[in-house]
């Protein structure tokens, strides 16, 4: 069973991203609608480290979508980025901060990170 977005709200995404560039720094809140019912989380991020809270404060950048939405994009089934191109996602604000989403949310599944590929294609060529 995958994780809701919820639970990787909850669980997954506080503490240390060192993937961030220490330079990121910003308040996000995510509006996950579920038909009449809106839960807000709100992030802050500070020189690598996330905090979650469960507010519906200003932020610097608003981000809204439906639940099923943000389970995907916890799952890696679906990018921040192309959820806003296909308007399945609304952002307001500081939209260089959604692009640090993609660091803060799982890729997609079975995926690898370009340093492991290569990093194996090295020790499998010099063998």
């Amino acid at each position: 069973m995958s994780a809701t977005a919820a639970e990787y709200l909850a669980r997954q995404l506080a503490g240390r991203h060192p993937d961030l560039p220490e330079t990121t720094a910003g308040t996000l809140r995510l509006d996950l609608r579920d038909g009449a019912r809106t839960d807000h989380w709100y992030l802050t991020i500070d020189h690598q480290e996330i905090r979650v809270d469960r507010l519906a404060d200003e932020a610097e950048l608003v981000i809204g979508a439906d639940r099923e939405v943000f389970d995907r994009i916890a799952t890696g089934r679906l990018t921040p980025a192309a959820a806003l191109l296909r308007n399945d996602l609304t952002a307001q604000g500081n939209l260089r901060l959604l692009l640090s989403l993609r660091r803060l949310f799982p890729g997609p599944p079975g995926a690898r990170h370009p340093r492991e590929v290569a990093g194996g294609r090295n020790r499998m060529g010099a063998g």
